[in-house]
C-alpha cells in the first residue's frame, strides 16, 4: 500500500457544491422537496427567530451527529474496521504467531466473518494489535497514509470520498445558522479525527469518540510523546453516547441525527431537554446508490431505535426518496469550522 499524502487526503467537493449550494439560494440542494427537509427547515427558523416562543440562544444551540452510517457510509464493514484490517496484514509478517491464533488467522487467511465471530474479544485484540505500541504521531502518519491511499472496495474511491452530500450542506446550514456541530459517534476519536476537520468542517475538539489508553513518556530522543496503549478507556456507543456529551460538550444538544440502535440513546437523551428539540435518523433504503438495510444488518442495525422513532414522530430520512445526490461527485478541499 503507498502511503498517501495527507494535503491530498482528504479529496471532497465540500467548498465547490456548497458553493454551488450557496449560489442557486438552497443550502439543502441535495434534499429533494420532502417531509422530512421541511421538517428540518422548520426547526431551525424556529430556534433562529429572535423573539419568536421557540428561540434558543447560539450558545445553547448544539448538533450531536453519529458519524458511521449517519455522515459517511459504513458497509460493508465499518471503514475504521477496514483500516484495522488493513494494518494486520501490513503487520503479519513481523507477527508469524498470528497465523495460527484467531481472530488474526481469519483475517489473514480472508475470512472476516470467522473473525468477527470472536465476537468484543477479538475486536478488542485486533484493535490493541493494530493501534497500540505507538506514538500518537505515529498513528497519525499511518491514518493518514490509509485515508489517502486505501480504495472502497465496491465504489473504487478513497474511503473519506464516501460521505454524504446532503449531510455536508446540513452541517454547513446549521452553522450558518449559529449552531456548533459535534461528532459523537463510536469510531476511535484519534481515527476520527484525521480527517474530520477536513471533510466535515468539524474540529478535533468537536470530535467525541471511543478512547484507548494513552500514556506520556520521554522519547529515546529526549522529547515528550504520547504512547498509545492496548486497553479500552471509553466506549462512545449506546449508553456511552450521552455519558460522553455530559463529559464532554456539557451542554444537552438540541439537534442530534443517528442511523442506528447505537444512536437511540443519545437521541432520547436529547429528547428529554426541555423546548425544541430535533431527532433525526437515515434510513438505508438505495440499494443502487448506497445500500439497504437496517433490523437484520450486522452493521449499523436499525430496529429499536426505528421503532421508537415511529412511536415519537422523528424524523425518519428515506435516504432513496428524501436524497437527490448520496455522494459528493468531484474532488476539492473542503472548508468549515475544522480547516
Amino acid at each position: 500500500m503507498r502511503a498517501g499524502n495527507i494535503g491530498q487526503l482528504i479529496a471532497l467537493p465540500i467548498l465547490s457544491q456548497l458553493f454551488t449550494s450557496a449560489v442557486t439560494a438552497d443550502p439543502l440542494a441535495s434534499w429533494n422537496t420532502s417531509v422530512s427537509k421541511e421538517a428540518i427547515t422548520r426547526f431551525v427558523e424556529a430556534v433562529t427567530t429572535q423573539g419568536g416562543p421557540e428561540f434558543v440562544s447560539p450558545d445553547e444551540r448544539i448538533a450531536v451527529f453519529d458519524n458511521d452510517g449517519t455522515l459517511w457510509a459504513e458497509q460493508p464493514v465499518y471503514f475504521q474496521f477496514a483500516f484495522a484490517l488493513d494494518r494486520v496484514a501490513a503487520l503479519a509478517p513481523h507477527h508469524p504467531d498470528w497465523e495460527k491464533s484467531e481472530p488474526f488467522r481469519s483475517i489473514l487467511n480472508g475470512d472476516i466473518k470467522t473473525a468477527l465471530a470472536t465476537g468484543e474479544k477479538g475486536i478488542v485484540a485486533i484493535v490493541a494489535a493494530t493501534h497500540a505500541g505507538i506514538t500518537t504521531d505515529q498513528f497519525a502518519s499511518i491514518a493518514d497514509g490509509w485515508l489517502g491511499a486505501a480504495q472502497h472496495p465496491r465504489f473504487n474511491r478513497p474511503y473519506a470520498e464516501l460521505v454524504y452530500q446532503p449531510m455536508l450542506e446540513l452541517l454547513a446550514y446549521l452553522r450558518a445558522n449559529g449552531f456548533k456541530t459535534f461528532i459523537v459517534s463510536g469510531g476511535g476519536v484519534e481515527f476520527m479525527r484525521r480527517f474530520a476537520g477536513r471533510v466535515y468542517g468539524i474540529p478535533p475538539e468537536q470530535v467525541i469518540g471511543s478512547s484507548g489508553g494513552v500514556r506520556f513518556e520521554i522519547g529515546a530522543d529526549g522529547q515528550p510523546q504520547l504512547v498509545k496503549e492496548p486497553k479500552v478507556e471509553f466506549v462512545d456507543d449506546g449508553q456511552g453516547k450521552p455519558v460522553g456529551i455530559n463529559r464532554f460538550i456539557g451542554r444537552q444538544p438540541i439537534f442530534a441525527f443517528g442511523n442506528s440502535d447505537g444512536d437511540l440513546e443519545m437521541l432520547q437523551y436529547t429528547a428529554a431537554g426541555k423546548g425544541a428539540r430535533f431527532l433525526g435518523l437515515i434510513h438505508h433504503t438505495d440499494s443502487d446508490r448506497e445500500w439497504a438495510y437496517d433490523r437484520a444488518s450486522h452493521v449499523g442495525k436499525l430496529d429499536k431505535a426505528l421503532d421508537e422513532a415511529t412511536a415519537r414522530g422523528w424524523t425518519v430520512i428515506d435516504m432513496k426518496t428524501d436524497w437527490n445526490t448520496v455522494f459528493p461527485l468531484n474532488a476539492q478541499d473542503g472548508q468549515g469550522e475544522g480547516k
